[in-house]
C-alpha cells in the first residue's frame, strides 16, 4: 500500500469553504466603499438626472382647479414664456415648506409659475391655498397622476423650468429651501433671460 505524500486531501476543500463564506462579506465591502465615494463626492445626492432636460416640455392639457379662479393648465399657458411648472399637493409637507418661496417668485414679472396640483382632493387643494397665497398663474388637476409621469415625476414636490421655446432647462426634485431656490433656480433663470 502507497502512502500519500504528507498532504491533507480536505485542506483544499477547507480553504475553498472560507473563501465561499468571505465572497458575501468582500461584496458588501466593495459596495459600501462605492456608496462611501458617491456620498463624498460632493455630489448633491438628490440630484436626479432627468432625460427631459434639453429637451421639448410634455403637452399640458389640463383640467383648471374649480373655484381657484386660475385658469386651466395648458400649453397654451406656458408657451412663449419662461415658466416655472411645480408639482404638488395640499397633503405634501415639503410643499409647505418651499411655498413661500414659490410666493416670491410668482411677484418677479419675468417668469410664469404655474401648478399641477397631484392627486389631490379639489377642497383640500383649495384650502391649501387658500392658507398659504396663490403663486399661480394656471392650474391643472392632475387625479390620476398621468400628467407626472408624461413629465417625469419622481416624488412631490418637483419644479421644472421651461423656457419660452418650450425646452425643460432646469429640474428640482423635492422643496426649494433658500439655498436651492438661491444658488441652483435663480441662476438657471438668469441665464435662460440671458439666451432669449
Amino acid at each position: 500500500m502507497s502512502q500519500q505524500s504528507g498532504r491533507d486531501p480536505a485542506a483544499p476543500r477547507g480553504r475553498g469553504r472560507y473563501l465561499i463564506a468571505a465572497l458575501p462579506l468582500l461584496l458588501f465591502a466593495g459596495l459600501a466603499a462605492i456608496f462611501m465615494t458617491q456620498l463624498q463626492s460632493g455630489r448633491d445626492v438628490s440630484e436626479i438626472p432627468s432625460a427631459l432636460l434639453g429637451t421639448k416640455a410634455p403637452a399640458l392639457q389640463l383640467a383648471g382647479l374649480d373655484g381657484s379662479e386660475r385658469p386651466a393648465l395648458t400649453s397654451a399657458m406656458i408657451s412663449g414664456k419662461l415658466t416655472l411648472v411645480n408639482v404638488f399637493a395640499s397633503w405634501c409637507v415639503p410643499c409647505r415648506q418651499e411655498h413661500p418661496m414659490l410666493l416670491e417668485l410668482s411677484k418677479d414679472p419675468r417668469v410664469n409659475v404655474v401648478g399641477i396640483n397631484y392627486k389631490d382632493r379639489n377642497d383640500n387643494a383649495l384650502r391649501f391655498l387658500g392658507e398659504l397665497g396663490n403663486p399661480y398663474a394656471a392650474i391643472g388637476v392632475d387625479p390620476n397622476g398621468k400628467a407626472a409621469i408624461d413629465w417625469g415625476v419622481y416624488g412631490i414636490p418637483e419644479s421644472y423650468l421651461v423656457g419660452s421655446d418650450g425646452t425643460i432647462l432646469y429640474k428640482k426634485v423635492g422643496p426649494f429651501d433658500p439655498e436651492s431656490f438661491e444658488t441652483q433656480l435663480m441662476p438657471a433663470i438668469e441665464k435662460a433671460l440671458q439666451r432669449s
